[in-house]
């Protein structure tokens, strides 16, 4: 049977490139690019993307079995799907990225980076999404699938990307359903492939943290079970699942940690998990001519690396947010 990651994996391109059950339509569009059409009419056009850093294997493996589901017939598909494989060279490879982050790119971005593969890639999945959404009158979702760096204490969370519209509630309650720890909205625009299709092609978009990154075959994918019942009753359009754990907690980005000088310092230790709190008053960085100290009564961090390329990010200050802030146009 078709297997879209072993493929993607060995670099190979399928004998056949386009198939069908009696569900569903599918098509290879190229490396690590599926399209799968239902036969039934739809109300919803999904993509799903995995791998856009090659060692975040655990969505890449739920990826890959929901596409399996699909394809034997166990599963039926309600919605038209283009599932994406993101950094097939990095996936095989087993590292984040080979040259430059793809998550910084999209949106043209690229252009500020040093051509590369990834510089390439970037700009060919703008382009798969600009024509898998072209004259698509179908409620349009983007889910992109990540797993983290580093520990969390809220180890399910999502990051909404900034936008000035309000954000979908038939996407909201499927990251309900899928007992997210916290959901992050960002307030300002930015690379990330969510940004991309949410102000592109005008997608409710999310991008999902999963856990913790493990080489390929380490995952223990139960872990990742109700965004796995999530996803799958999304692309079958069957009831979504009860939520099992606490309410979800809202935060909102307050500011990014741009550095700017290789003397820049992060006071924090290595091991600081995601969602650590800090105290008004803490210095948490500092670099010629600037330092921040924390302003509200509680802030938390989220991505501290001290460690990226001058003018990237190198870590995000949260505060908590209402719920209402979901429903309202955020502004910068």
């Amino acid at each position: 049977m078709f297997d879209l990651l072993a493929l993607t994996l060995v670099g190979q391109v399928p004998a056949e490139q386009q198939g069908e059950n009696a569900n569903l339509h599918w098509h290879w569009l190229g490396e690590g690019l599926l399209e799968i059409t239902p036969r039934q009419d739809y109300r919803q056009a999904v993509v799903l993307s995995a791998g856009i850093h090659g060692n975040e294997t655990a969505p890449i493996e739920l990826l890959n079995q929901l596409v399996n589901d699909l394809l034997s017939g166990s599963r039926t598909l309600a919605v038209r799907l283009l599932v994406v494989l993101g950094n097939p060279a990095a996936m095989r490879a087993g590292k984040r990225y080979l040259h430059s982050d793809m998550n910084r790119m999209f949106g043209g971005r690229y252009h500020d980076f040093d051509h590369s593969g990834e510089t390439a890639r970037a700009q060919q999945l703008e382009q798969a999404i600009a024509e898998f959404f072209a004259d698509e009158g179908a409620a349009r979702f983007h889910y992109d699938l990540h797993t983290a760096i580093r520990d969390s204490r809220l180890p399910r969370f999502g990051i909404l990307p900034f936008q000035t519209r309000p954000y979908s509630a038939e996407m909201l309650a499927l990251l309900d359903a899928a007992d997210l720890d916290a959901l992050v909205i960002h307030s300002a625009p930015g690379g990330t492939f969510s940004h991309f299709s949410s102000e592109h092609a005008g997608a409710a978009s999310c991008t999902l943290e999963l856990g913790k990154a493990r080489p390929f075959g380490s995952n223990d994918l139960q872990q990742f079970a109700a965004i796995n019942r999530a996803l799958q009753t999304a692309v079958s359009a069957e009831p979504l699942p009860q939520r099992a754990g606490d309410a979800l907690r809202l935060f909102r980005v307050e500011r990014s940690l741009i550095k700017r000088s290789e003397d820049f310092r992060l006071h924090l230790s290595d091991d600081t998990a995601n969602f650590t709190e800090l105290k008004q008053g803490t210095l948490l960085c500092e670099q010629p001519g600037e330092e921040y100290r924390v302003q509200h009564a509680s802030e938390w961090i989220l991505f501290p690396n001290p460690g990226v390329a001058l003018g990237l990010r190198a870590g995000m200050v949260l505060i908590e947010a209402p719920r209402s802030t979901l429903y309202c146009p955020v502004l910068p």
